[in-house]
Formats: C-alpha cells, structure tokens, sequence
C-alpha cells in the first residue's frame, strides 16, 4: 500500500456524512459509520450561529476518540439513533431530532462513481484530490492533521443531495434548509456548502 509505513497503525471508518446547514445558522454534520473500530455508531457534530461547538456521541469511547481529532466547546454524550425508510433519515441525540430525505446524485457523486472505490480511498489518491478539492469545494479538505501526530484521509465514493430537512433542538425549530455556510470549524476541512450526504471511508494513521 503506497505511504503506508511500517509500525504505523491505520483505522478505518465507512459509512457516510451529512452535512446540513439551517436558516437560524446553525450547522451540522452527521456522521454514520456501520464499520469501524469502534463498531457500528452515529454521531453529530453541531456548530451554532454564535460558533459554539457541540459534539454529540454515542459513548465515552467514540467522544474520546473524536475529540483527539476535533475541537468542540461542549460534549454531550446520548443514545443516538439512526433510522432510515426509503430516502428519509432520522436521527435522534438527546436534545436534538433531525429529519432529512436524500435526493438524487450530485454532479460530483456521478464523477465519484467513475473512480474505483479501491482508489477513491486510498490515501495517496485523497492526497492527490486535496488541493483540487480545496479550490472546487470552498472548506472542503481530502488530507489533513488528526492531531497528536496522526493523518487523516477522506476518501469519498459517492454523494447525493439533502432535499429537505427538519432540524430541533431542545423543542425549537432550527429553520428551513439552507447551505452549509460559513463553513463548521470542528477540524482541518468542512463538509461541501451545498446540503448533501457522501459515502466515505476515512482513514487515520496513526
């Protein structure tokens, strides 16, 4: 495997990311992994208007291993829950229910879909991608820092469009579905500005 290095420990994590942005402003970024390390889990990192930052997870394991990543002002640690029937998702954290239906493909999940998956996730491919996708998807990033001397990969294989959502927190409605914009501040990279889901393999060396 190119630039993979002996002693060095890769994790794995498949599944998809959501990005979702609100009119009240606040963003979020759904993460739903059936294959990990860690084992099946969601989990939702939230940033408000104001740019406080909020990581809702699962367990005490995947907020610890999260936060070595990413950077949050405040987490909660829930039962979430991710269900799906037909193209309609809904996720439940604590204070937090969103509901969101899937669309069609984007433009760039159709360019994705040309790219065997086996080299859409290598990272020495999502090293090559980045500087394309930092100046194509404005805060989007395919390689970057993990912290404590760690790198991470994104490597997408598919994308489709969020047509709608319904987000709550607390019992107050977040507001209709808007872009992802400014971009979330929780790592090295956002989530593309355009509402949208994308099938992914993130890789860490560490």
């Amino acid at each position: 495997m190119p630039g993979y290095a002996r002693g060095v420990t890769r994790l794995r994590f498949d599944g998809d990311i959501t990005g979702i942005g609100t009119s009240s402003g606040t963003r979020l970024v759904v993460g739903h992994w059936p294959s990990s390390h860690l084992g099946e889990f969601t989990d939702v990192m939230m940033e408000f208007a104001d740019g406080h930052r909020v990581l809702l997870a699962p367990s005490e394991a995947v907020r610890d291993f999260v936060t070595t990543t990413y950077h949050f002002d405040e987490t909660r640690i829930h039962p979430v829950t991710h269900s799906a029937s037909g193209d309609t998702v809904t996720v439940v954290a604590g204070d937090l229910t969103v509901k969101f239906v899937v669309g069609g493909q984007t433009a760039l999940g159709r360019l994705l879909g040309l790219v065997p998956s086996p080299i859409a996730v290598a990272p020495w491919f999502c090293t090559i991608t980045d500087p394309i996708a930092r100046v194509v998807l404005r805060g989007v990033r395919t390689r970057g820092t993990a912290g404590y001397g760690r790198r991470e990969y994104y490597g997408a294989r598919g994308q489709r469009r969020v047509v709608s959502a319904e987000v709550t927190w607390k019992g107050d409605d977040m507001g209709h579905l808007a872009p992802v914009t400014p971009p979330v501040t929780f790592g090295f990279g956002s989530t593309p500005a355009a509402p949208s889901t994308t099938r992914i393999t993130t890789t860490i060396d560490e």
